[in-house]
């Protein structure tokens, strides 16, 4: 990038043929690959259907590459290719005619400085052309989301070639804050900031209400209590804080305002004393087993809402943000003083937003739900090689349409939303909206979310386009429904496995209990025993689940259960 290279990255884990598609249609000279034993893996389609001018080989040996794979291809490794910039700096800098024979071009900060393909939950990749003013947008913008310091730690979790890593990186290390790259338990590290996917904060909620689940009976009881007292402080605090979202464009009277306020701030004080002993007793105990110091942000998806409160409940931030591939990625985030949950936060600098009818066009007014454009200097240039799929995305006054519904938050002057106005809320993907025989739309998130609140439901997608009613695929946990099962008694205290029917049966029973609240309810269900992964091709690299691609892989089982 320092040279005005454009590089084209995408993660190791990746299917062959999908990275040959990339190499090829993005029309790279060279390859930089992990280790050799990927590049093994790959060697056999690459070198036979593209065109390199050379390797470079990040980790390991040369010697144990495929040799017979790599003929007539220069392949240097990490410590040549350093050796080589050095002696031929040092032949520039010791030479005069050798610095005639070079011609130093200024790189244009519109100049493409990367091309990211999109991991697409639907369709094949799309280059996303991310210019150097796009990344530097992000570098100079991103300190509004909160208050790093030169000293600080920061913890990555993500792939460091995704646009979300990447641009936390370039920011973190502008601010001379400590990166910390690690497989290990972050609790060795304790980072006062961490940066992830809503999966990672799923995964650590469910490790810890197993955790006080598998406690003895009394301390269950006291934990579980003192949480819920937790969780009526902070939403009565929320309250008279002003961060209660909601859609209504309608404000309160003053009269009603001021009743809300000392009502809850009443209730709240009355509250406190046992918060304090919970966070002094048993928050302190639960955050320093996390391990995060400061503040976790979130993004990448939605975090459910029940998993932010606890959070809250407990006293870890969890700020959360919003962005997407095209827009480098970062367009919002919420504010450690405006931290609204529910939300994604306000627009950073320079950023614009509207909401628009999916119809029409129209824009519409705050707290009506439709589809997000965004406009600003973190807008990617276009589609590389794509000028249909540009069109369809970027109108001539460059507002990205951004394919997801959601809507702005009214402003309201008094009140328990007085402070959550221009937040914008994200529901989810205008093309993941299911639409029944009915007519009706259904957005499944909200379904999905309240689902995934059970411990024996380990991962799941409703389905049900053109059908009557909804439908789920549902990955069970088997070890959760195994103890569940021992627990009611349902099979011997002495059993390590459970029918089919019997975990249908559990499933249908939790899914009652836990989605009855939603606008929709779930009919037939499609229990599968293999878990949706990266390398199956039905989860993306930042652990979205490609919807389009699990019900083509359970095509047939999903047409039975409808009959």
């Amino acid at each position: 990038m320092a040279t005005g290279a454009i590089n084209v990255v995408r993660g190791s884990r990746s299917a062959v043929k999908e990275l040959l598609h990339i190499y090829n249609h993005s029309e790279s000279v060279g390859l930089l690959i992990d280790n050799p034993e990927f590049f093994n893996r790959l060697a056999g389609k690459f070198c036979s259907n593209a065109s390199m001018r050379f390797i470079v080989l990040l980790w390991g040996e040369k010697s144990c590459l495929a040799n017979n794979e790599t003929l007539g291809v220069p392949v240097f490794s990490y410590k040549e290719m350093v050796k080589l910039g050095r002696e031929n700096r040092a032949a520039l800098i010791d030479s005069l005619d050798a610095r005639k024979g070079y011609r130093y071009e200024v790189i244009g900060s519109d100049d493409i400085a990367t091309l990211v393909y999109t991991s697409g939950t639907t369709g094949n990749p799309k280059g996303v052309m991310l210019s150097h003013k796009n990344l530097l947008h992000q570098i100079e913008n991103l300190g509004v989301l909160g208050p790093a310091k030169a000293g600080d730690r920061f913890l990555s979790m993500l792939p460091t070639w995704h646009t979300y890593e990447r641009a936390c990186e370039y920011f973190i290390f502008t601010r001379g804050i400590e990166q910390v790259y690690t497989t290990d338990d972050l609790r060795n590290y304790k980072p006062d900031y961490m940066i992830s996917v809503p999966l990672v904060y799923e995964t650590l909620y469910s490790g810890i209400q197993k955790q006080i689940s598998s406690s003895p009976n009394a301390i269950k009881l006291i934990v579980f209590s003192f949480i819920r007292i937790s969780l009526a402080y902070t939403e009565l605090k929320r309250i008279y804080e002003g961060l209660c979202l909601t859609r209504n464009p309608e404000e309160p009277s003053h009269i009603v305002s001021m009743f809300d306020y000392l009502w809850s701030k009443t209730i709240a004080t009355i509250l406190w004393p046992l918060h304090v002993l919970a966070t002094k007793f048993v928050y302190k105990k639960i955050r320093s087993a996390i391990g995060i110091q400061k503040t976790a942000k979130s993004g990448g998806g939605s975090l459910p809402t029940h998993i932010e409160k606890f959070y809250e409940a407990i006293g870890l931030e969890v700020q959360n943000g919003y962005g997407l591939t095209e827009t480098s990625p970062c367009i919002a985030g919420r504010r450690p003083y405006y931290n609204v949950l529910g939300s994604v936060g306000h627009p950073i600098p320079l950023t614009e937003f509207k909401v628009v009818d999916s119809e029409t066009g129209e824009i519409l007014p705050p707290g009506s739900k439709g589809i997000i454009k965004v406009r600003g200097p973190p807008v990617m240039k276009g589609y590389y090689k794509n000028p249909l799929a540009t069109r369809q995305a970027l109108d001539e006054d460059g507002w990205l349409n951004t394919g997801d519904i959601g809507w702005i938050a009214p402003h309201h002057s008094v009140g328990r939303s007085r402070r959550c106005g221009g937040v914008i809320v994200f529901e989810g993907r205008a093309k993941d909206t299911i639409v029944l025989s009915s007519g009706e739309n259904v957005e499944p998130l909200e379904i999905e979310e309240a689902a995934l609140r059970s411990t024996l439901i380990q991962q799941i997608v409703v389905i049900g386009q053109d059908q009557r009613r909804l439908g789920a695929v549902i990955v069970p946990n088997k070890d959760e429904a195994l103890l569940a099962a021992k627990e009611a008694s349902v099979v011997d205290a002495d059993a390590v496995d459970l029918s089919k029917e019997l975990i249908s049966s559990m499933l249908y029973e939790e899914l009652r209990k836990w989605t009855s609240e939603c606008s929709f309810q779930i009919g037939p269900i499609l229990v599968v025993d293999e878990p949706f992964t990266i390398e199956s091709g039905l989860l993306t690299p930042t652990m979205k689940i490609r919807r389009d691609q699990v019900v083509a892989q359970y095509k047939e089982e999903i047409a039975n259960l409808y009959k």
